[in-house]
């Protein structure tokens, strides 16, 4: 018989947007719960995020008279993740992501909108919406947390006092110098941010304001939260998981869980020994934008309990850059933006680069080779387009910081064939490919990777630019040059769950009483990322799901919608 220091009904390892509907809904359902975190901040990957949630048919989308339903969800993840994880996996998300949105709005300080128009990344495909699935949690006073606010996870990069924008205004600060919306939008900003700066308010928006409002949530119904306390076991008893042991103030602390454990403590982001066990080369934790802290620990820990695991050799990816002295630079609209191309070491383009983010770094290791590396790749733009863009934290005109050039982050040159010799290109070979690009600028047809056809690729394109919105040509100097890198947002790869959340072994049996969400498990998604949101969506559902089935369906109801 174990000697337990602490005894509750659910624990919750990992602080997350997953772990903290869990621990919500736990709690509201009147069980015991206690959270357990790692680092000293509570948060996880979620607070770094977009904080998007991928919410097919969701209650906002019906208000809203789009058209959606189960069945055409289905179709959709049908056409974008197949086969390559169970159909009774994808049927538990799709049943219970609205249910989970409508639950969080009705009981919690959680609130939704909708990112009009983001649209699905695969629209034209069946059962896919341009008009988009995607939800994000309203703007919030961070100073409503009181003394918890600071250890709300930070940002990597810290921006500005009182700065902040929601996924909508990002895409319209985009077009800061091209359409009225995107002045109007960097007024509003400046305006919020000034009156933010003025009044002491911590405006909060994306990931952050998600998990700030779960947090507050978690405040009113009294649920702990220890910080700085890493898991170190889990403890199995007659096959069943009964608690776990944690690393709390320089000693084990064993703590018995009566209903359940739930671990959603992220991927292995930053454990460059799993990446190159399980990953492609070339790899780096530190290209990763995921949570520091992710270091894989739970997802060992669960295989050393006989936990099957999948997925593995896959993450949520992303072009990435990184510039000297900050943190790696994940590239979205910037690949839409007309004007620039990524090119392999030959000075080829290999792919549309408008795509989502996913599927640009698959074709980058797809086509990568010894002999022509695509990993990095390089991104080309003209002086055009970095006037006209914002390019990573680099508004449009703002001066580019020398240390830039001097560390090669930036390369710059006056003519293609400079720019090429420079990148260690042919440069005839990179001249053609631009030409051809620019060929297809004037045309509006990309007929080698059809860019600017999908509903996605014009989401973050320039409207004003004709005929197509993601097409413009590469011929004002000078020339940049700047190496995308395989970053990522976290790993995608973890122990394999059923459609209760519950860990399976490699049997297909089930580990009692040990639950899994998030990027602590095998993604729902398999490889594919089907719509902003396809990562912290299904946590936050596979959350609900998991703490509904501990506490045997009978949780709150949902209150009234706002």
């Amino acid at each position: 018989m174990t000697n337990w220091d602490h005894t509750t009904d659910v624990l919750i390892v990992g602080t997350g947007g997953g772990g903290m509907t869990a621990a919500l809904v736990a709690k509201q359902a009147g069980l015991d719960v206690l959270m357990v975190e790692k680092s000293e901040y509570y948060g996880g990957s979620t607070a770094l995020s977009g904080g998007g949630l991928w919410i097919p048919n969701n209650y906002l989308l019906q208000r809203d008279g789009l058209d959606d339903s189960l069945e055409k969800a289905r179709t959709y993840l049908q056409s974008t993740v197949g086969n390559r994880t169970p159909q009774s996996l994808q049927d538990a998300y799709l049943e219970n992501a609205p249910e989970m949105v409508k639950y969080l709005a009705g009981n919690s300080h959680v609130r939704f909108q909708r990112a009009k128009g983001y649209a699905d990344y695969y629209p034209e495909r069946p059962g896919g919406m341009a008009d988009g699935r995607a939800l994000e949690a309203a703007p919030f006073n961070g100073a409503k947390l009181g003394s918890d606010f600071p250890q709300l996870r930070p940002m990597s990069l810290e921006a500005p006092a009182g700065l902040a924008f929601s996924i909508g205004e990002f895409n319209k600060l985009g077009m800061i110098t091209s359409t009225w919306a995107g002045k109007w939008t960097a007024l509003k900003v400046g305006i919020r941010t000034i009156f933010n700066i003025l009044t002491g308010v911590k405006y909060l928006t994306l990931g952050r304001t998600l998990i700030a409002r779960l947090r507050l949530s978690l405040k009113d119904e009294n649920v702990p939260i220890w910080l700085n306390s890493p898991l170190k076991e889990i403890v199995i008893e007659n096959g069943a998981c009964v608690g776990i042991v944690v690393e709390k103030d320089g000693k084990s602390i064993r703590i018995r869980a009566n209903k359940g454990v739930v671990l959603a403590a992220g991927g292995f982001d930053h454990n460059q020994a799993m990446r190159e066990k399980y990953q492609k080369a070339p790899v780096n934790h530190e290209w990763s934008s995921g949570n520091p802290a992710n270091t894989g620990d739970t997802i060992q820990a669960g295989m050393k309990i006989g936990g099957k695991v999948d997925l593995m050799d896959d993450a949520w990816w992303g072009p990435t850059s990184v510039p000297p002295n900050a943190p790696p630079m994940f590239h979205v609209g910037e690949r839409s933006y007309p004007g620039g191309i990524m090119v392999n070491a030959a000075g080829k383009r290999f792919t549309n680069e408008a795509a989502s983010y996913v599927e640009v770094v698959h074709a980058m290791y797809e086509k990568h080779t010894k002999e022509v590396p695509h990993v990095p790749a390089t991104f080309i733009m003209d002086s055009r387009y970095r006037n006209k863009y914002i390019f990573g934290t680099l508004f449009p005109m703002q001066a580019i910081p020398e240390s830039y050039f001097t560390s090669g982050y930036f390369k710059r040159a006056d003519t293609i064939e400079e720019l090429a010799k420079q990148c260690g290109m042919d440069s005839n070979t990179l001249a053609e490919t631009i030409q051809r690009f620019n060929q297809f600028a004037f045309s509006g047809v990309d007929e080698d990777f059809r860019r600017g056809d999908s509903a996605y690729d014009r989401y973050y394109g320039d409207p004003t630019v004709k005929p197509n919105p993601c097409l413009a040509p590469i011929q004002k100097p000078p020339f940049y040059a700047v190496q995308m890198v395989a970053g990522d947002l976290g790993t995608k790869g973890g122990l394999v769950m059923d459609e209760h959340a519950r860990v399976l072994r490699e049997d297909g049996s089930v580990v009692s009483g040990l639950y899994v969400v998030g990027n602590n498990s095998a993604s729902v998604m398999g490889n594919t990322y089907p719509g902003p949101g396809s990562t912290i969506g299904p946590s936050m559902t596979f959350g609900y799901i998991a703490a509904k089935h501990i506490a045997g369906g009978k949780i709150r109801p949902v209150g009234k919608l706002p």
